[in-house]
């Protein structure tokens, strides 16, 4: 380059777009490297579809007087509304529990507390015992406030669904747990990135449970993936429950196996990923 020469300078106009090109760029390889962070992007538009479709073509059936298992009739409005109320009712039961027992363990890094948490005594168990506890007390809380709503607002008790909501919102409530416990594992080994999952994990599969509908009304391709899942017959059970049918004991017992085998295989997970976070040296992300 001679002393004449000056390199090109781009104009503002043009420096301007070179930066909000490398911002956009350097936000895409984040996304890039982080695939749970697609998860707003395309999971949630498909839960989305899912969800409201099933719904609707549940409604058009209920509309056309189809019946649904247990004997209940759909034709009627007042019947629809109930299955609605209480797949709701119940559904915020599982998550409520699945968001407080997340959460709990997610005070501990917000805090910078979990270095000082594997330098005392306490059992991994008696932690989980602990936080699962106040996890009980604040799920109880906030169902009772949704039922309350739901009962002053559209007069629907949700016990009179009678003794079987009692094995129902039990197995919710194991299976809120699992799912909690998959997640904090995740948290320990990705890191805050991940923390997405704790309020989204579950509802990835809440169009698949049939929480407001049978899950005749999915896709033919993902009716098998949906009968796989403990929550789907669990809602199953609930959903005979309301349409005043006998209690769904088969139901009942294909969730509580499910549910069991989805318990095992959270914990073996945690344990794997606690293993993982501790040999990695991993906790000086929240020291």
């Amino acid at each position: 380059m001679t002393a004449t020469e000056v390199p090109a300078l781009r104009s503002p106009a043009a420096a301007s777009a070179h930066r909000v090109r490398a911002v956009a760029r350097r936000h895409w390889l984040v996304l890039r490297r982080s695939p749970h962070r697609i998860f707003d992007v395309l999971v949630w538009p498909v839960v989305d579809t899912l969800l409201y479709g099933s719904i609707g073509l549940f409604a058009a059936k209920a509309a056309g007087g189809g019946t649904e298992t247990g004997g209940a009739e759909l034709g009627t409005g007042p019947t629809l509304a109930v299955f609605l109320l209480s797949g709701t009712v119940l559904w915020h039961l599982v998550h409520q529990t699945q968001i407080s027992l997340a959460t709990g363990f997610l005070e501990e890094t917000w805090s910078r507390n979990v270095i000082g948490l594997l330098t005392t005594p306490l059992r991994g168990w008696e932690y989980l015992a602990g936080v699962g506890l106040f996890a009980l007390v604040r799920t109880a809380l906030s169902t009772l406030a949704v039922a309350s709503l739901a009962f002053a607002a559209y007069a629907f008790d949700v016990t009179t669904l009678g003794l079987g909501l009692i094995p129902v919102a039990a197995l919710l409530l194991l299976c809120g747990w699992a799912v909690a416990l998959a997640v904090v594992g995740l948290v320990l080994r990705y890191g805050s990135g991940a923390e997405a999952l704790v309020w989204g994990g579950l509802s990835v599969v809440m169009p698949l449970s049939g929480v407001f509908y049978p899950v005749s009304t999915l896709p033919a391709p993902l009716r098998p993936v949906a009968e796989a899942l403990p929550t789907t017959h669990v809602f199953a059970a609930g959903r005979a429950l309301a349409g005043d049918g006998p209690t769904p004991w088969h139901e009942l017992a294909v969730a509580t196996l499910g549910t069991a085998a989805l318990l095992v295989l959270a914990l073996f997970f945690l344990g794997r990923m606690l293993a993982s976070f501790r040999r990695r040296g991993l906790v000086t992300r929240y020291s």
